[in-house]
């Protein structure tokens, strides 16, 4: 009997737990959060069409516009002139930059200048007696004959038997033979063919020069060159002439300068054409990197935005009523960071920022600056 008690109340206190426990459950009340519902905030502008120029950007390093590569045309050793020849060094036209040893050269010229001199002097007696009509421009020459000079041009023959006698005698053949000579020696001098300045230098005093070696660089320091590749898409726009602004790597200065060639050929590789700017200024130096903005164009009936405004298909976002919408477009240039846009209504109000995750349809708020007034 007992036994029986027991499972009655076990079984009793099993059931009311489950009953209890459905209660407590049934009792409790599930809270779902309200969705709120978020309006982003999106700045914007409103359009107003005008005139927008449009700019090519190029770059490139600057190059001295008259340069000379020195090479030598003879050989011998490399003299020690007024100046060392090392670069930086300054040279103003018409100053030696090099010269080679020439003795032994100059001894032959002055040898065959000598030979000149005495065949002229070997036929003055035949001249005065043969043809004395002649015979005092001759002597006027063979007195103004200098040894330490550079021969002088023979005179003028304007007749034939004049002619015949002279170059009968060999004369015209050994003048030649000496100004081929004196022209060779020139060449064991080099000029500065303009002011300017040593960008390099391959030898020293004292080197033996050969022929044909390089043995410099020689710049002009008054005028340089900016050469810069332009889409061919604006070759029928640039001008010679045209003035350009150009500006250093960091933008802290700004010079000017003008096109002063275009090539008229198109590179296949790029589809680009090679302009050149022409720039002087004394703070420029060879090899600085400049950027240039070549003005190609006015857009009248345009307007500027942001590149990342522009979607896929030609279109941006426009607010209506504090909506989202989108509008066709038509883009005609494209820069690095801008597009300009034609076929944009004035009055629109557009987006001037991006906005992650915008639609068409999606309320927006419009962004309005707060003005403060501030007390003193």
């Amino acid at each position: 009997m007992r036994k029986i008690i027991l499972s009655v109340l076990g079984l009793l206190l099993i059931v009311g737990a489950i009953f209890g426990a459905k209660m407590i459950v049934d009792s409790k009340k599930s809270f779902k959060p309200r969705a709120q519902k978020v309006v982003k905030t999106v700045f914007t502008e409103v359009v107003e069409n005008g005139t927008v120029p449009i700019v090519v950007p190029a770059n490139g390093n600057l190059a001295a516009k008259n340069r000379v590569e020195l090479f030598s045309e003879v050989q011998g050793v490399f003299r020690k002139g007024s100046q060392l020849f090392k670069t930086g060094e300054k040279y103003r036209k018409g100053e030696t930059i090099i010269r080679i040893d020439a003795a032994e050269y100059a001894a032959s010229v002055q040898s065959a200048k000598s030979n000149l001199y005495n065949q002229l002097t070997s036929i003055m007696p035949d001249l005065r007696l043969d043809y004395p009509e002649f015979f005092p421009k001759w002597q006027t020459y063979l007195d103004g004959f200098d040894m330490a000079k550079v021969t002088p041009p023979l005179p003028e023959m304007n007749s034939e038997k004049e002619k015949f006698f002279i170059s009968g005698r060999g004369i015209l053949t050994s003048f030649y033979n000496v100004k081929n000579l004196e022209q060779r020696l020139s060449k064991y001098r080099i000029v500065a063919p303009f002011s300017g300045v040593l960008t390099e230098t391959l030898v020293t005093e004292g080197t033996l020069v050969r022929s044909g070696q390089k043995l410099g660089e020689f710049i002009n320091t008054d005028v340089y060159e900016l050469e810069v590749a332009v889409s061919k898409t604006f070759s029928d726009l640039l001008k010679v002439g045209e003035n350009v602004e150009l500006t250093t790597l960091d933008k802290s200065k700004k010079y000017t300068g003008k096109v002063s060639r275009i090539n008229g050929r198109v590179d296949q590789a790029s589809q680009t054409i090679k302009a050149f700017i022409e720039v002087r200024n004394s703070e420029l130096r060879e090899g600085m990197y400049l950027e240039a903005n070549l003005d190609a164009k006015q857009e009248i009936d345009a307007i500027e935005v942001d590149r990342n405004l522009l979607l896929e298909g030609d279109q941006i976002f426009i607010v209506r009523d504090t909506i989202l919408d989108l509008i066709d477009v038509n883009p005609v240039y494209f820069s690095d960071k801008k597009v300009i846009l034609k076929d944009v209504p004035n009055g629109t109000v557009i987006m001037s920022k991006p906005l992650l995750g915008a639609y068409t349809g999606m309320a927006v708020k419009v962004y309005e600056e707060k003005k403060t007034n501030t007390e003193g």
